[in-house]
């Protein structure tokens, strides 16, 4: 899951034969060569190939799923909440970790590549957003509508968004739970912002609307 090493920890038969030190690579092959980070030495050495395991990724995209592969590292450690660039044959995606299934059924937070059974995630780099706008008359209803926007997109309480042929006031944020770094699962101050990809629920108010709460 990782990308390619671009350092190494080997050691220098200069500064170093006895302890490994940092080495940056400079052509990797079976006799690599490397430069120390310590001395600027260069010399060839053999790097190990980190054995890796097939793991099965179930990827949720609006509303549809599908299953894939993935190769991921005997001794790496992935946890809920990380994500990782998933490469398959239709498409090449950025999806969330949000549920790691071992053997027997068994749910955990962290795992090393050697336990996992299944990869529960979803896509992150293009979202469909659920989001509620309240009308400008109170007697109108509110709707529901799904804004397709990239993972990254930014939605600020406060501020104006034109999307999907809407109109609206961000009035509210209700965030996913696979989102880490935020205080609380419900932002509605003025200048709380949140990219689409941690939305689990937009609220809005109509450009022309009067004070209306989004809870």
């Amino acid at each position: 899951m990782s990308d390619t090493a671009t350092q190494v920890a080997v050691t220098c038969p200069s500064c170093s034969p006895d302890a490994e030190t940092v080495h940056e690579v400079l052509k990797p092959d079976q006799q690599a060569t490397v430069r120390c980070t310590e001395c600027g030495h260069t010399h060839k050495t053999r790097i190990e190939s980190e054995r890796t395991v097939e793991t099965d990724v179930i990827v949720s995209q609006e509303g549809e799923s599908f299953a894939a592969t993935v190769d991921v590292p005997v001794n790496e450690q992935v946890g809920v909440g990380e994500e990782f660039v998933l490469e398959t044959d239709e498409a090449i995606m950025l999806v969330r970790i949000t549920s790691i299934e071992l053997g027997g059924d068994r749910r955990v937070e962290r795992a090393r590549g050697e336990e996992l059974g299944t990869l529960w995630t979803r896509a992150v780099d293009n979202v469909e957003v659920n989001t509620t706008i309240h009308p400008s008359e109170k007697r109108d209803e509110s709707r529901s509508v799904k804004l397709q926007v990239p993972g990254d997109h930014e939605f600020t309480v406060g501020e104006s968004e034109e999307l999907a042929g809407e109109e609206f006031t961000v009035v509210g944020i209700h965030v996913e739970d696979d989102a880490a770094g935020y205080e609380r699962s419900k932002l509605d101050f003025d200048g709380d912002t949140v990219p689409a990809k941690d939305v689990k629920r937009l609220y809005g108010e109509d450009e022309s609307s009067s004070a209306w709460s989004a809870w």
